[in-house]
């Protein structure tokens, strides 16, 4: 992909941290404010609920260090499956102990190998909103936070763990609300929030998209 268009400059280690920290403190507000009925209602995030998703989010503070190589063994050393039976164990704690956690550990430095605070920051917001999506609650995410999220989604950084591999090629997406581009080919506009989801293969928001590549890209996500 090309470069993303100019903007602000890039955020630091500190900055990111700040908004981490900000959208980790937003997350346990919005655990705390759910129902049992809400927290067992199906995520956008595959086959995860929202409870589940919830667990993810806290996982790295929640998990001893001990556990994760067996479950690393037990999925073969897939991140992936690892990844969802360590949030399918945290999931079984109480939800108000999983937002405590969020809080407790709001400023605690998180590197994530490969995609380090940037993968952070686009985790907590795009998982926050496979939460608030199905459960039809709005949440403003800023637009510090959105910029600095799609300009990592489309750096090789995020390939294969954010994106999968194919996923943009031959496509330019457009974020209206941001004045923010990047790529070359067929095009995809909207909204940056659904831009985002759109880049980690929501297809949930493709409605809320124009352009000439939304079709590849539905393709693309249907596969």
């Amino acid at each position: 992909m090309t470069t993303p268009s100019a903007g602000p400059p890039d955020p630091t280690p500190t900055d990111l941290m700040v908004m981490i920290s900000d959208e980790r403190r937003r997350a346990a507000d919005l655990i705390d404010a759910l129902t049992p009925e809400q927290l067992g209602v199906p995520s956008l995030c595959g086959a995860w609920t929202v409870r589940q998703v919830a667990a993810h989010l806290v996982a790295p503070f929640a998990a001893r260090r001990r556990w994760f190589l067996p479950l690393l063994l037990r999925s073969r050393f897939n991140l992936h499956d690892a990844n969802a039976r360590l949030a399918g164990m945290v999931a079984r704690r109480p939800a108000g102990e999983i937002s405590a956690l969020l809080r407790e550990n709001a400023e605690t430095p998180f590197r994530a190998p490969r995609v380090g605070f940037f993968g952070q920051l686009t985790d907590l917001q795009v998982h926050g909103q496979d939460i608030r999506r199905p459960l039809g609650l709005t949440h403003d995410l800023r637009p510090d936070r959105l910029r600095a999220s799609l300009d990592f989604l489309v750096h090789r950084r995020a390939i294969g763990s954010f994106v999968r591999r194919g996923h943009t090629d031959g496509l330019r997406f457009e974020a209206t609300d941001l004045g923010w581009a990047s790529g070359e080919g067929r095009v995809v506009r909207g909204a940056a929030e659904a831009v985002m989801l759109a880049l980690t293969g929501r297809s949930i928001v493709l409605a809320e998209l124009s352009g000439d590549g939304v079709p590849i890209l539905g393709d693309r996500l249907a596969r």
